[in-house]
């Protein structure tokens, strides 16, 4: 089974990849994926691995990292670059099997794939030139000079809404600069984390270099976040589990989280009120609202209120909803039942606490049947104090809260417990030029949505949407898989 290739036991069973092998879970269990826009589908059964395959990855990553510290920056970069080819050749047939098991539609599924190729690319080039630094002295028979130095063993774990660009904004860095990896996938979207690795691994990584696990996080994560071994954990998920992760790791393990977002985007009386609602449907309902930068908050003041809403709810109304797979669809599925049911609660709580202009419903008719699909929800007259204005949701639901002026905008966009992405539509230089330095929040778009970001770009949030140590994307995501050695060198 050393195949580059992930083999199964029969066609739809898939392997862990430990050690350089493809190899069933130590007690040979497994879990179902399903397709969430038709649940009788089922796409794989995935390994359920427990303590003992995990300390297996960790020991194997530990083996293989003195190696792998070794081998010649350009011979790592070509392996980037051999992945990168591979994702772009099966981008195609890859994006399917990402729609089939997580529900976006398949255009944004392949671009999902081509994505992360570039995000290979573009760490293959710039890990070449991150180095260290000469410092000059007083002192002419000494050198002084710093040199990065990788870690060791990494974890990476990363969520199922974004299974393939996450982790290759993570795995890329770390392998670049030298460290091994345990990489854990979500358990509702392994098949498209598991076409990332086999990408890698295809492209001749050493045993060990990489290490695919997949199983509950119950099993599997407390060995690959607080084994002496794992040096730094890359995590992005909610902020509940990553504040649980955070109080469980020794004070020497690095760590990079990004996490949860109540994410404003506020519509200025100076705006152009089409591109606004443009903007507020492509954040707030694109990936069915599942994204941690997607669009929860639209504060709209009052004197342009009536007419954006007006807009928006004719341009919600024309949304189609339906499986990813169908040509032409706006929303699909949510991803998960628990993600079906969590947003349902919420659309219950919205409507007890403020106004329902329309959907929120759950849709079970027809083609709906056996799939997880709400309908996207639009909530007026909603307060600060709601929780439908300061928890997070992660589905199709927009609070529209009304503001007076720009300093009302400010004070209610800031007050969350979050920061991770806010937007602003205006025709006025002074409001942007304000907006960028009075905003909370890690990530500030300007007449742009809330959701995207760039590959050479650093990405992160403030307050309890990170841990504000270090920031993922571009030369910023190569700093946090590295250590600095100032070394004086007598001559």
């Amino acid at each position: 089974m050393s195949t580059s290739h992930a083999p199964s036991h029969s066609t739809d069973v898939f392997l862990n990849h430990i050690d350089g092998q493809w190899v069933p879970s130590v007690q040979n269990q497994t879990f179902d994926n399903r397709n969430p826009a038709d649940t009788r589908e089922l796409v794989g059964r995935f390994q359920a691995s427990g303590e003992a395959d995990a300390l297996a990855a960790v020991a194997a990553a530990q083996a293989a990292f003195d190696g792998w510290r070794r081998t010649p920056i350009g011979k790592r970069a070509a392996m980037l670059q051999s992945a990168a080819d591979y994702l772009e050749r099966h981008a195609a047939r890859f994006a399917e099997e990402l729609t089939r098991e997580e529900g976006k539609p398949l255009s944004l599924a392949k671009d999902e794939f081509l994505r992360s190729a570039q995000t290979l690319r573009f760490y293959a080039v710039e890990g070449q030139s991150f180095s260290g630094e000469t410092y000059p002295n007083d002192d002419p028979e000494m050198l002084v000079y710093s040199q990065r130095e990788p870690l060791g063993v990494v974890t990476v774990i990363a969520p199922w809404n974004f299974p393939v660009s996450i982790p290759a904004r993570k795995i890329a860095p770390a392998l670049i600069t030298g460290n091994t990896v345990v990489f854990k996938p979500s358990s509702d979207a392994p098949l498209s984390g598991l076409r990332l690795a086999e990408a890698l691994i295809q492209a001749g990584l050493p045993k060990g270099v990489l290490n695919y696990i997949t199983g509950r996080a119950s099993e599997v994560g407390p060995v690959i976040t607080t084994a002496p071994a794992v040096r730094a954990i890359s995590f992005t998920g909610s902020t509940g589990a990553g504040e649980q992760i955070h109080r469980a790791v020794p004070l020497t393990t690095r760590l990079q989280m990004e996490l949860g977002g109540k994410n404003p985007l506020i519509v200025m009386d100076d705006a152009d009120l089409d591109k606004a609602v443009d903007l507020v449907i492509k954040g707030g309902f694109s990936l069915s609202g599942q994204a941690c930068t997607g669009t929860s908050r639209v504060l709209v003041m009052a004197s342009v209120k009536a007419a954006f809403t007006d807009r928006l709810l004719t341009r919600v109304a024309a949304l189609k909803i339906g499986p990813g797979m169908s040509a032409g669809m706006d929303i699909g599925p949510l991803a998960t039942a628990k993600q079906l049911e969590t947003v349902l609660s919420y659309i219950a709580i919205g409507k007890g606490e403020a106004t329902l202009l329309c959907g929120g419903e759950h849709l079970t008719h027809g083609d709906f049947a056996h799939g997880y699909y709400v309908s996207p929800a639009v909530f007026d007259n909603v307060t600060q104090s709601m929780r439908i204005a300061q928890e997070e949701i992660f589905g199709p639901v927009i609070a529209l809260i009304e503001v007076a002026d720009y300093a009302d905008a400010i004070a209610r966009a800031n007050d969350t417990e979050y920061g991770l992405s806010a937007a602003i539509v205006t025709g006025s230089q002074r409001h942007a030029h304000n907006f960028a330095n009075d905003i909370q929040s890690g990530t500030v778009k300007i007449n742009r949505t809330t959701t995207g970001n760039l590959i050479n770009a650093p990405f992160g949030g403030l307050k309890r949407s990170s841990t504000s140590t270090f920031r993922e994307s571009g030369r910023a995501g190569l700093e946090f898989y590295s250590q600095i050695k100032t070394v004086y060198r007598g001559l």
